[in-house]
């Protein structure tokens, strides 16, 4: 189970075994037999090639996902047990050609594996040591069950401990320590609370009026569904107020479906609760279309549903109170929360298309590579939705809210946002280039330093430079220099076109749960020669982009 959220002022709004590389075609839509081989398919591939995928022989591997190319090209991604236990970071894309290996994507740095019989603490133990961590008030241990933790360099027999409790500034009310059997260390910290055709006319707030689709009971009850993309839904949640899992499902359960008598939602105010539903509407169905239109993909989870989303949602804070500053997808319901803002405070809903974007792209990070939510891979997973979420509001093109590569400005009073994608740095808490190293570390996630929010920067500048080049961003006296880690002020950008397919094949066939930032680099450099040739002009444009991020 994931949520991502947002972040604002504390709250939470491979190893590449490539045998061979060739240009590819774009993914096609294969159906259910054609997939059910290719994952057959896969299986025998593993079985005949344990030592280049890192396998024991009391490993075993669940299909979980399956692209194909139009050239015939396969990619079946696999997740990994060990005698029974879920291996954490030991998932694997297997990428094959007419029944023959061509490559095996993974971050599994060993085949050694620890003793079941080695355990020094139980799960007692353990639940305490995760509720020490969590730095509030508990309420609820959930799921702490024995697994192997292999995302460091060498797998270790861990507890995985999921702690309900009151959110914090560091952190939501619902977060998962890996606790090491041997000796009680946390080694990894991750917060899980992450966020009949008819068309009829939505008032909206930030988007003017819009034609929306929608359904239509009978000539006079019309319900707010979009038929057209997998009968995604809005539903009003009256205020309801969430931290956990169970304030989730509460507010699930108690809100209502936006209905309507004469299809036309809202009134362009906030006096009618309509109005920021027909923007929720809308920036949903404009990501619908992207991912559909550019990427051939019918839902976040590929399976042409479209998802529940709630408006007037309130997040509780620390101090007892709550905020309407925020938004989160849930992965486990497959829902969207949006708040309402503080006009007091300078925000206005938060219902924007990059936020809609931003959020339903955590759904398919959650579908696809699963990065993580700790370390180089929760840095990824955040700038993957901010990266996507920005193709997305370009794509949208809407004269309201043009693209740009800031998040939320269209939210916030005087045009400021919650973060610059070319100079994360400039809020005080980010990281615009990569420390190198063992890289960001994921026992200092959930609100510390290395917070996913914070750790995003690094591909988001990345981002940035690939397509735009160091050409200075509109509205800002930054100069080339400023915008790059290297020097390297030569960079030629590539366009979002381009960029946008090469990140989305690196998702999708090529990260994996635990990749880090220098195998993202190898990863899209891999994506790049496939789509464009090696040692193309656009490869060579993504290379440069993360050295000039400091990752080499």
């Amino acid at each position: 189970m994931t949520t991502r959220r947002f972040k604002q002022e504390g709250l939470y709004l491979a190893i590449a075994a490539t045998l061979l590389m060739a240009p590819l075609a774009h993914a096609a839509e294969a159906g259910p037999a054609a997939r059910d081989a290719a994952t057959a398919q896969a299986r025998g591939l593993i079985a005949g090639n344990a030592g280049l995928l890192r396998a024991s022989a009391a490993d075993s591997f669940e299909a979980r996902d399956v692209v194909i190319d139009r050239d015939g090209t396969q990619h079946a991604r696999f997740a990994r047990s060990y005698q029974g236990l879920r291996v954490i970071g030991g998932d694997v894309v297997v990428t094959s050609r007419r029944g023959e290996l061509k490559s095996a994507q993974l971050s599994l740095r060993s085949a050694q594996r620890p003793s079941l019989s080695a355990r020094v603490i139980g799960k007692d133990q353990a639940a305490i040591e995760a509720g020490a961590r969590f730095n509030g008030r508990v309420s609820k241990i959930h799921g702490n069950e024995l697994v192997v933790y292999a995302r460091g360099a060498t797998p270790v027999l861990a507890y995985e401990v999921t702690v309900q409790g009151e959110e914090t500034e560091q952190h939501s009310g619902f977060v998962t320590y890996y606790v090491n059997a041997s000796d009680g260390r946390v080694l990894d910290v991750q917060d899980q609370l992450q966020t009949a055709a008819a068309i009829g006319t939505g008032k909206s707030f930030y988007y003017g009026n819009l034609s929306l689709p929608t359904d239509q009971k009978s000539a006079t009850k019309f319900d707010l569904i979009d038929t057209t993309r997998g009968n995604g839904k809005v539903y009003d949640a009256k205020g309801a107020a969430i931290s956990n899992l169970f304030d989730i499902l509460g507010a699930t359960l108690g809100a209502t479906l936006f209905t309507d008598a004469d299809n036309t939602w809202g009134n362009n105010t906030l006096s009618d609760r309509a109005t920021v539903a027909t923007d929720i509407h809308y920036g949903v169905g404009a990501t619908w279309d992207y991912f559909k239109n550019v990427h051939g993909r019918l839902g976040l989870y590929n399976d042409n549903k479209g998802i529940n989303s709630y408006a007037h949602t309130n997040f509780k804070t620390s101090t007892g109170g709550t905020t309407g500053v925020n938004a989160a997808y849930f992965a486990l319901t497959k829902v969207m929360f949006y708040g309402d803002g503080d006009a007091s405070r300078g925000y206005g809903p938060i219902v924007g298309i990059d936020v809609a974007g931003h959020e339903m792209s955590h759904g398919v990070n959650a579908a696809t590579a699963n990065l993580a939510y700790s370390g180089d891979a929760g840095g990824l997973n955040e700038a993957n939705s901010d990266i996507l979420g920005t193709l997305v509001e370009f794509y949208a093109n809407h004269p309201n809210d043009p693209g740009d590569y800031r998040i939320g400005e269209i939210m916030r009073t005087g045009g400021l946002a919650f973060r610059d994608m070319y100079n994360q740095g400039a809020d005080g808490k980010s990281f615009n280039c990569y420390i190198g190293g063992s890289g960001f570390d994921p026992n200092l996630a959930a609100g510390g330093i290395h917070d996913p929010h914070y750790t995003s920067g690094v591909a988001n500048r990345m981002a940035y430079l690939a397509i735009e080049g160091a050409v200075t961003p509109a509205g800002t006296t930054l100069t080339p220099a400023q915008l790059v880690c290297n020097g390297d002020t030569g960079i030629v950008g590539i366009g979002r076109d381009k960029f946008g397919k090469i990140w989305y094949r690196a998702l999708t066939t090529k990260f994996t749960s635990s990749t880090t930032y220098p195998q993202a680099r190898a990863a899209t450099l891999a994506a790049a020669a496939e789509l464009y040739g090696a040692g193309s002009p656009e490869q060579t444009t993504i290379a440069r982009a993360w050295s000039a991020a400091s990752v080499n």
